[in-house]
């Protein structure tokens, strides 16, 4: 069901959410990584609910700790102080999704990179500081995630070059995400919304009803410019509009992609769903990057994988089965409408 109309999608947020009322819906939103995150759940047993939203609060909490590149003391930031004098011993989570991150990175032939991060760390985008055409050059010739060294054996991780680099910020939250679902799954909470950023997962639907889940408008973040209609599934966005600045009329925002070691082109927000938030945040981010073309021709391979492009004309583009979806909708739309 895709509906492009922003009065249309008003009406559909209000049914959506005025079950909100009812005493056993519980929301809370809480700063953490670097995001807002926000959590709500449904259950009868308002200990049980506030147990759930404790939980995902100290999971994201706990991760952030983890895999930030930010907090000095992260496992994370040990790695890339460390690595290339030899093995660094970490949290099997963090190993773990270090090798997931490769697995994408073989998936996409490289357009998903953890080491991009080569180059993105000479970026502040909060003090808008760009590195110089040269510092860039220097730089994008350590991302490659073949730079990367994992001991299975011994949880550890080490770099093949000095300079090296790395970020989890294109996969970490969907996986913090995927781990708080799993902690309401264990207290036997079956409705639910996760959301941290642009990664979002559905726990069951709204009790009868579906979750109305907006995908912006990236030329107006204020809109939405399809409304999907969604149960037990995982969506992530990307787009150029979430940590950029502007310098000389060019845009300059945090998705570098890791040939050119330049901010990403040729899309404007690639949208993903998939089963699990791991997946669909690493692919938001890859399609992001490979462009309409290719992107839509990795989505349209992978089982159980749609997707939403919008290039950087503000041309919209779906993956096979939603586009199958689009028309149907369309279709039903055009019957059920007549002039008289």
């Amino acid at each position: 069901m895709f509906l492009n109309s922003f009065r249309i999608l008003a009406c559909f947020i209000f049914f959506a959410f005025s079950s909100q009322l009812s005493a056993e819906w519980q929301t809370e939103d809480e700063a953490i990584m670097g995001t807002t995150i926000r959590v709500e759940i449904w259950h009868a047993d308002a200990d049980v609910r506030q147990k759930g939203i404790d939980k995902v609060l100290a999971e994201m909490d706990r991760v952030n700790r983890l895999m930030s590149p930010y907090i000095e003391q992260s496992q994370l930031s040990k790695i890339n102080k460390y690595a290339h004098e030899g093995p660094i011993e970490v949290d099997q989570d963090l190993f773990e999704l270090i090798e997931k991150s490769i697995e994408f990175s073989q998936l996409t032939n490289g357009a998903f990179d953890i080491t991009y991060a080569s180059v993105g760390h000479l970026y502040n985008y909060r003090k808008e500081i760009k590195p110089t055409e040269e510092e860039v050059a220097a730089a994008k010739l350590l991302i490659d995630y073949k730079n990367l060294v994992l001991d299975k054996h011994q949880l550890s991780i080490s770099y093949l070059k000095h300079g090296v680099k790395i970020d989890l910020g294109g996969i970490a939250k969907g996986f913090a995400v995927d781990q708080s679902i799993q902690h309401l799954r264990n207290l036997g909470i079956k409705h639910a919304l996760v959301s941290a950023g642009g990664d979002t997962r559905l726990l069951g639907d709204r009790r009868g009803r579906a979750w109305l889940v907006g995908i912006r408008d990236p030329a107006n973040t204020e809109e939405v410019i399809v409304m999907l209609p969604l149960q037990d599934e995982a969506l992530s966005t990307s787009g150029d509009y979430e940590r950029f600045f502007i310098e000389d009329g060019e845009k300059y925002h945090h998705i570098i992609h890791p040939t050119t070691g330049n901010s990403a082109s040729e899309v404007r927000s690639a949208s993903i769903l998939a089963s699990d938030s791991t997946t669909t945040d690493a692919l938001s981010t890859s399609i992001f990057v490979m462009g309409p073309d290719k992107g839509l021709a990795l989505l349209n391979i992978l089982e159980g994988v749609e997707g939403v492009i919008v290039d950087k004309q503000g041309k919209l583009y779906y993956s096979q089965g939603l586009e199958k979806e689009q028309k149907k909708s369309q279709n039903s739309s055009n019957s059920n409408s007549s002039v008289k």
